[in-house]
């Protein structure tokens, strides 16, 4: 599940608050025919026979996780910090290696072991959200450390970083700019690939999905685990069902919420994700104008009316943003999108816009578009190449200050990159903008053109893994709980049907019948069930729901 990155020069996006994860983003077009896999597929068909320390691997299966207090800003004192160390290429084991972060909450009383956690993204930083929003599952430390890692390439692990061509990825994508001049973006695309790949170093050809779930593998046997139980969020259902498919005798108690597709192509899943968003926007217009309070009036019809036509005017003439930058039309679809993943931020929502209407301030809704944290970019330093890895030397931790502040972004196009293998030539994508534009606007008169504007994030980068599109399926694994959300503005409910049926008699589907993102920090219903797999083994029927939490939080 991909995010839609912040195309404001003046504002950065922190960290996914919470258990939510990041929203949607289409970026593909249709397959160009040739192009060789990544070497992380190869290394999973040389080694899929192989037990755990096969192929060179046992120096990495032997080490265990030494705990410390997490340093930095505003760590709680009682999350412990630790690392792994795994090869920068498992074809190549012997060669370098770079270290994953990871934390925890220690088990209260007895340990049965550990429960691992991806918050989604990809690119947020797991530390960090569990020590922001920790006490979510404090529940699960009745029987378990509660455990999460800095995917390789993000935070502390070795982060990627496109250096100043973030900025300019941004800026090519942004608005209509890609429909104007194909030909122009995708060059200004191609050589800030080359960009990424300079400021990256050596980590960012083994970026993606297939080499973080082999990660995980070591994690779990460094934390002394014979199975690996396992919360993701997201994005980490996809991670999750990876692992799975590649370890499937290593499955625990596994529960993927807020399901990803595992076969869609990215221009599909763009579309999904406008379409989620239109109606979860719908949803929070019937709502609103149940308040007197509502700017838009008491009518819904007209309520979307005057929305469609507020990001048109604000389009043709921008507003000032608190730093003075142009706000836009577009900056307010991607602030309302990231409000929308969450009902609990629907009064918030409500007042920022009331706000902009009413006085032209823009600060609610920048909240919204910066992760809840609204700042100006400094400028990106020209500095040298990073080179985390090399020769058979282990890459230390990333010092929290060093991290680069466009990891996330970065790294959400290198993994998302990464995981896909399409890859379209400069004819099929000019030929296919027209079409494309009418779909997405079709499905969305408001998210269409914002989420249009990412479908050629991936140009000019290596063709990415067919692995998991191909052979995540027909798993012979432990039961483990798919958790899909009705109101779901950007993982659709039927991707989650999809993929229990993709991955075979393995998968257990919960519907939660609410809205949001993602249900375990939504509902209670959803959280208690959760929580009691991962601790009892108590697995709800195939096909059981919980009902919307505003009329309780029972199951029916």
């Amino acid at each position: 599940m991909q995010a839609r990155l912040e195309t404001r020069p003046s504002v950065r996006r922190c960290a996914v608050t919470g258990a939510l994860g990041l929203a949607l983003l289409g970026a593909g077009l249709p397959a160009a025919a040739n192009g060789a896999t990544t070497s992380a597929t190869a290394a999973v068909a040389a080694t899929a026979a192989k037990g755990d320390a096969g192929s060179g691997l046992s120096r990495f299966y032997d080490q265990r996780v030494e705990w410390t207090a997490c340093e930095g800003t505003d760590m709680p004192k009682d999350l412990q910090c630790g690392k792994v160390t795994v090869p920068l290429d498992y074809a190549r084991p012997r060669g370098g290696t770079l270290d994953v972060a990871l934390a925890r909450y220690r088990a209260t009383g007895d340990s049965r072991g550990s429960v691992l956690l991806n918050f989604g993204g990809p690119g947020g930083s797991g530390i960090n959200e569990l020590a922001v929003g920790g006490k979510e599952f404090m529940h699960l430390t009745n029987g378990y450390d509660v455990v999460t890692f800095d995917p390789r390439g993000v935070g502390r692990s070795s982060p990627v970083s496109c250096g100043p061509a973030t900025l300019k990825i941004m800026e090519a994508t942004d608005g209509d700019g890609g429909m104007a001049d194909p030909e122009d973006v995708l060059k200004r695309l191609r050589d800030a690939a080359a960009e990424c790949a300079k400021y990256s170093g050596p980590v960012l050809p083994h970026i993606g999905t297939v080499d973080a779930a082999r990660d995980m593998d070591v994690m779990r046997r460094a934390l002394g685990d014979d199975r690996l139980n396992y919360l993701g969020f997201s994005y980490g259902t996809r991670l999750g069902a990876v692992y799975a498919a590649r370890f499937p005798d290593k499955v625990g108690r596994m529960v993927l919420d807020g399901v990803d597709t595992l076969t869609e192509p990215l221009a599909e899943q763009g579309l999904a994700g406008a379409r989620g968003q239109q109606t979860a926007l719908e949803n929070f217009l019937d709502w609103c104008v149940e308040d007197v309070a509502c700017p838009f009036g008491q009518d819904a019809r007209d309520a979307r009316d005057q929305v469609e036509r507020l990001v048109a005017s604000l389009d043709s003439d921008p507003v000032p943003s608190a730093f003075g930058e142009p706000f836009t039309g577009q900056d307010m679809v991607g602030a309302i999108g990231q409000a929308l993943y969450s009902r609990e931020l629907w009064p918030s929502l409500e007042r920022a816009l009331a706000q902009l209407l009413e006085d032209g301030d823009t600060r609610g809704l920048e909240g919204f578009s910066s992760g809840g944290v609204t700042f100006p970019v400094r400028a990106p330093v020209q500095a040298p190449p990073r080179a985390p890895v090399r020769g058979d030397r282990t890459a230390g931790l990333t010092d929290e200050e060093d991290v680069p502040m466009d990891n996330l972004p970065a790294a959400l196009m290198a993994i998302n990159c990464a995981d896909d293998p399409d890859r379209p030539t400069a004819a099929q994508v000019t030929a296919s903008l027209d079409r494309l534009r009418a779909r997405y606007e079709d499905v969305s008169p408001v998210f269409g053109r914002y989420r249009l504007t990412q479908v050629l994030m991936c140009y000019g980068r290596p063709k990415g893994t067919d692995y998991i599109r191909d052979d995540v399926k027909d798993l012979d694994t432990a039961r483990m709980l798919l958790v899909g959300t009705r109101g779901d503005p950007a993982t659709p409910y039927r991707w989650t049907t999809e993929t229990a049926d993709r991955l075979g008699p393995s998968a257990v589907v919960l519907d939660n019948r609410g809205e949001g993102h993602t249900g375990y920090a939504s509902s209670k219903c959803v959280h208690r069930k959760v929580d009691d797999f991962l601790l009892y083994g108590s697995l709800p029927p195939d096909g059981s729901s919980c009902g919307p939490e505003s009329t309780g939080d029972g199951s029916d």
